[in-house]
């Protein structure tokens, strides 16, 4: 008799102990706490340019984008505007960009290609954001040469 009640009580006790841990893995999965940072603000490297160019040269621009850590699901765009003199920019042998466009950056590092189309002196700004809104742009600015 004694056997039975210790018996009975040590399964009270056990199954207890478990409703007590799985209450508490429960109500610590209920809320959804877990933060998973995706926003990482991002930096412009340009390689050095010519200050000056010829009408229908063309100027390769090199730049890349670095960040202090990587997401994948991270999209960055470009668009760019000309406010002084003719040209035309694009990535690779693609199309050129259209002004005020915003076009899809295949990688984090790249080249872009500006051929001058005017005598003048010319100047452009180019605008890269990721797709939380970060934003930065970059000027450039080019004297007519002889």
């Amino acid at each position: 008799m004694n056997y039975v009640i210790n018996y009975k009580s040590y399964n009270i006790f056990k199954y207890s102990l478990i409703l007590f841990f799985a209450s508490i893995v429960l109500n610590s999965c209920k809320d959804n706490d877990l933060e998973i940072e995706q926003n990482f603000p991002f930096n412009v490297n340009v390689m050095p340019v010519p200050s000056k160019i010829k009408e229908n040269e063309t100027v390769e621009i090199r730049i890349s984008l670095e960040t202090e850590s990587h997401y994948s699901g991270t999209k960055y765009y470009i668009r760019y505007f000309q406010y002084e003199g003719n040209g035309k920019l694009q990535y690779n042998s693609d199309t050129p960009y259209l002004p005020n466009d915003e076009y899809l950056l295949p990688n984090k590092q790249f080249r872009l290609y500006y051929t001058s189309e005017s005598t003048g002196s010319q100047q452009f700004s180019i605008w890269i954001k990721d797709s939380f809104g970060n934003k930065k742009q970059i000027d450039f600015e080019f004297d007519h040469s002889d």
